[in-house]
């Protein structure tokens, strides 16, 4: 998520994940990802584009909540639908609140959007809110979360998500990379049912049986962001030969660098996923954080808003589509902080990478 997925970012997410696990769990059971698409071939033609600027559409954009990466985006959504002449008509936040996000959808829904872009805070309690837009002629486009019983092509566009599964082997190269392929890992991972968490780490683990000399001696679950600090101290305390640890995402990563801080283990390293100005900072000034793999949202944004634009042309579109990831380290921070948001890196980042 942080500078990217910040911290009172992920917090609210996972909070809601909670209240939607039994939602989520289905998703991974049911989908065949050997059909996903990927964001680099979703393309409209000349004619499409100009087809569509005739139409006068609407957008709206109904998130979850706000952050830098929820910001980048909105940014790629806006400069997509700019280039078709679809009016964005308006933004929500729903500071990870069903409630919020079920007024918002109504709200919305009076405006009569053509499209609307959406990650679902709790797609139990939001559902019938999507299904009263959809009834009224808007195209729905879905961040990362499915919505349970909405059916593709009927209820919805097409979801746009990570390439959780890439990410999570990824994750494993990088823990190799870090440790010349030997070494002993502790691994801390999201405990709850959650859509993206869940299958990045498990195709971490999976990742790691192709180095059969990298042992996960360890492994240890948290809910909350603010568990992992103790989660992590506790972890070095009973296996101090520990190397590396991964953590499922980067503002769960910081209490971790924190507890190896008191500490004292500057020696062990850390991988994650997502960027965040601290953990890059970390990184930056060769502390704990080894490297992080990371999503590109301002791709995601565009994607979703050029799915939802052919769709009102009647095209047909993937279940899902997957955008690509990086894998970061200290010697790329710059290139790829720009490549994901689209924005210049932060003053602080980009001092901290001078020296």
């Amino acid at each position: 998520m942080k500078g990217h997925r910040r911290r009172a970012w992920l917090s609210g997410m996972f909070t809601a994940a909670a209240l939607c696990a039994t939602s989520m769990s289905w998703a991974a059971q049911s989908i065949d990802w050997s059909k996903a698409a990927k964001s680099s071939d979703i393309h409209l033609s000349e004619q499409q584009s100009e087809a569509i600027k005739s139409k006068d559409l609407t957008a709206a954009l109904v998130w979850h909540g706000a952050s830098p990466w929820v910001a980048a985006v909105s940014r790629g959504a806006r400069a997509e639908f700019e280039k078709l002449g679809i009016k964005v008509v308006a933004a929500t936040d729903a500071q990870f609140d069903p409630a919020k996000q079920v007024a918002d959808l109504e709200n919305i829904a009076a405006l009569n959007p053509d499209i609307i872009l959406s990650l679902s805070v709790d797609g139990v309690s939001t559902k019938q809110s999507y299904a009263r837009a959809i009834e009224r002629g808007a195209k729905l486009v879905l961040l990362s979360n499915p919505i349970p019983g909405f059916e593709q092509g009927k209820d919805f566009v097409g979801i746009v998500t990570d390439d959780m599964f890439g990410m999570g082997k990824a994750a494993a190269d990088l823990t190799a990379d870090a440790l010349g392929s030997k070494g002993k890992i502790g691994m801390i991972y999201h405990d709850a049912s959650y859509f993206i968490t869940n299958n990045r780490d498990n195709a971490f683990r999976k990742g790691l049986k192709a180095y059969p000399e990298l042992d996960v001696i360890i492994e240890k679950g948290f809910i909350k962001e603010h568990e992992t600090s103790n989660v992590a101290a506790a972890m070095v305390l009973q296996h101090p030969e520990l190397e590396a640890i991964y953590v499922s995402w980067d503002a769960a990563a910081e209490g971790v660098v924190e507890a190896l801080r008191s500490l004292g283990r500057r020696d062990i390293k850390v991988i994650t996923h997502d960027l965040g100005v601290n953990n890059l900072l970390d990184m930056a000034m060769g502390g704990n954080v080894y490297g992080t793999i990371s999503d590109r949202p301002f791709d995601i944004g565009q994607t979703m808003a050029r799915l939802g634009a052919a769709s009102t042309l009647g095209l047909p579109a993937p279940h899902f589509t997957l955008v690509p990831f990086d894998t970061v380290k200290r010697n790329n921070i710059a290139e790829i902080w720009q490549q994901a948001f689209q924005s210049p890196v932060p003053r602080l980042l980009n001092l901290a990478l001078k020296q």
